[in-house]
């Protein structure tokens, strides 16, 4: 229902992860009944959660155990790993400089410009260790670097931006990507992204997208809501994105997975992601902080070192553990950032959900309350869900 925000302006009511709960049914099922597998392009994964391409996420090293542990990795096409052939010093000048000294640092290191025998060299990398290969550019980035990636073996690549759709209008100088072209010519599963709504998704998976990812703005290092003010809250973008995937199947047979996209941290935010009709998500800060990420208890988004308008910053995420036990356990911590694929095991078997198609369809509730009733102990000692 529209809400009038002023005379003449009206406005819909959109909602976060954080304001809802999900609603158990009838019945219930051992956690190990649930089957969490899914699909991306022509890769069957056991986990739906990858980790997002961002160079305190994902390298060589992240992109391979992550394979190994059953979920997936992207590595940043456009990063540090592309740019420098030894990147741990300029990791080490990113964790080490003040949060006054880091933007201007950054801006710095990443005029470095990428260096096509490095993009080689990293795909191969992650092949021959046996991981996935998974990669990410821009728009722009796609248009140089597409044919590369693709004579390198890459399994998977995502073209990101903040906003992407099918419809861009540029100056005459310049060409932009014709997202359909490229996606018909690339001999592998083309992701899409970012958008938030029914009608740029619903274009995107008619270009010839195999994933699209949903969110704008919800990441914890980007601040790309506060520098532009755009963007919608996840539960409410996801569902509308996941309403255009289900009626181009039933337009056409092709069932395209939709990826949320940022803004969580806990196995409940990823639970409640999938019931909203999430097939996959993409995470980052819970990532970073593995013992093996590359950015030393760092995360900054992909916008952050933008020569012109930074569109994100470099948080302290801490190291807390190692990657398996942040992806399956078993968990040191009590506030829903270890074993995340146990969380989402036993989130389905509270709602009786065998599979990821079940819990899509499970009920739930506008509950801004959920996070903070009877946590007042927990607040105060900042413990559990009070930290």
């Amino acid at each position: 229902m529209d809400i009038e925000i002023g005379r003449g302006k009206k406005a819909r009511r959109a909602y976060g992860i954080d304001e809802i709960a999900l609603v158990p049914g009838n019945r219930t099922l051992d956690p190990s009944l649930a089957d969490t597998t899914w699909r991306i392009g022509n890769i069957e994964r056991e986990i739906p959660i990858i980790a997002s391409a961002m160079d305190g996420v994902v390298d060589v090293r992240m992109a391979v155990l992550l394979s190994e542990l059953g979920a997936l990795g992207v590595l940043n096409l456009e990063g540090i790993q592309c740019r420098y052939a030894d990147p741990k010093p300029i990791l080490e000048r990113i964790s080490s400089v003040g949060k006054d000294e880091f933007v201007g640092l950054m801006q710095e290191l990443y005029a470095k410009p990428i260096e096509p025998q490095l993009i080689e060299q990293r795909i191969q990398e992650i092949k021959q260790l046996g991981g996935i290969a998974a990669v990410s550019a821009t728009p722009t980035g796609a248009m140089k670097y597409g044919e590369m990636v693709t004579k390198a073996g890459a399994d998977l690549f995502f073209v990101q931006a903040t906003v992407v759709s099918t419809s861009h209008l540029s100056p005459e100088s310049l060409t932009p990507l014709d997202l359909a072209q490229f996606c018909r010519e690339m001999p592998i599963p083309v992701i899409l992204g970012n958008c938030v709504t029914y009608e740029v998704t619903l274009n995107l998976m008619k270009a010839g997208a195999a994933g699209v990812l949903v969110g704008i703005g919800p990441g914890a290092a980007c601040t790309s809501r506060g520098v532009l003010g755009v963007g919608v809250p996840q539960a409410s973008a996801i569902a509308d994105c996941a309403a255009a995937r289900d009626d181009y199947y039933q337009e056409t047979g092709n069932y395209v997975p939709i990826i949320a996209d940022g803004g969580l941290i806990t196995g409940g935010d990823i639970c409640k992601c999938i019931a909203c009709g999430a097939d996959g998500v993409m995470i980052g800060s819970p990532f970073a902080r593995a013992l093996e990420a590359p950015g030393n208890g760092y995360h900054w988004g992909m916008a952050t070192p933008s020569p012109i308008l930074p569109r994100g910053t470099r948080i302290r995420v801490a190291t807390t553990g190692t990657l398996e036990q942040i992806l399956r356990g078993p968990a040191l911590l009590d506030d829903g950032t270890h074993n995340l694929l146990g969380a989402l095991k036993t989130s389905m078997g509270t709602l009786g959900a065998k599979n990821l198609k079940e819990m899509q369809s499970a009920e739930v509730a506008i509950a801004p309350s959920l996070l903070t009733e009877g946590k007042v102990y927990q607040k105060a000692q900042q413990l559990g869900m009070g930290k």
